[in-house]
């Protein structure tokens, strides 16, 4: 059934969190920051983490962008819902932007977070003006399913504590590891405070998806990126831009899984150039 759009009235301030119900009635934390009437950008978090793992992107675009940033569901301060699937995510950046009078932004994710954004993509086409996806793959790889049916049952059986220290020695090198380490254990608070069910949920929509149809035909600017030291994943990034047209492919040197956190200033770089100077032509602004 193809979604359909309705505006609601969302009272939120900028700088403040406030919720948006979606279609199917949980509610959303969002936060708006930046520029009043600037072109929107907006930001989709990772699995186990939550709208704050963008910080050092606001500070570095708040000053030309309007910026929206939201938990994803079972995440940060939104709602805990069964049945996740990533048309569901897809349908919940739709409800926000409808909530809060935006029609076209620039969607940047990471992790679960890419393919949200890539998704919104190939099946809102209209609502985006480009995407920015770092560190998220077209299809569930191989293995999948088992992988993240131990992950949830660790997490059901002790809870996030031990799972966060497990996933940040996974995501981040060791460099980073030293490196940034204020911000790294930031990310592991997230994940210990992500709860059991929000993190399940999530995960068994990451068990068995494929998207890679939808490479081919996104006829809108779409910039890959990928952490150098993620595994896989700059081979599978590779071949996802040399599957969509006009597609840019970026590697960042010495990054592992979550690139803004571990290196925000190479990140924000690519950003600015991706994003050129914020004029009004590039997406539609605040009314």
């Amino acid at each position: 059934m193809a979604h359909e759009m309705q505006r609601q009235r969302t009272d939120w301030r900028r700088g403040a969190p406030f919720d948006v119900r979606c279609g199917d009635g949980a509610t959303i934390r969002c936060r708006i920051d930046g520029v009043p009437g600037a072109p929107w950008v907006l930001f989709s978090n990772s699995h186990a983490t939550n709208l704050s793992m963008w910080d050092e992107q606001v500070r570095a675009l708040e000053d030309r962008f309007s910026i929206l940033r939201y938990d994803q569901r079972g995440h940060g301060g939104s709602a805990v819902t069964p049945d996740v699937t990533f048309d569901r995510l897809a349908e919940d950046v739709v409800d926000i932007c409808d909530a809060v009078s935006i029609d076209r932004a620039t969607l940047v994710g990471v992790s679960m977070g890419a393919v949200t954004v890539l998704r919104v993509a190939a099946r809102f086409p209209q609502r985006v003006v480009r995407v920015v996806a770092c560190d998220g793959q077209w299809k569930a790889p191989a293995g999948a399913r088992e992988a993240w049916e131990t992950r949830i049952a660790a997490a059901r059986t002790a809870g996030m504590t031990p799972l966060a220290a497990a996933t940040v020695a996974r995501w981040f090198p060791a460099q980073s590891l030293r490196d940034a380490a204020s911000r790294i254990a930031a990310v592991e608070a997230m994940i210990r405070a992500t709860s059991v069910d929000g993190y399940a949920y999530c995960a068994m929509a990451m068990q068995a998806y494929d998207f890679s149809g939808d490479c081919p035909r996104f006829a809108l600017p779409v910039h890959f990126v990928v952490g150098a030291c993620d595994g896989a994943l700059p081979a599978t990034m590779l071949d996802m831009h040399a599957a969509t047209p006009g597609s840019t492919y970026d590697v960042i040197p010495e990054a592992g899984h979550l690139p803004p956190v571990d290196r925000p200033e190479t990140i924000n770089a690519l950003l600015a150039r991706y994003l050129g100077s914020g004029e009004a032509a590039d997406g539609d602004t605040e009314r």
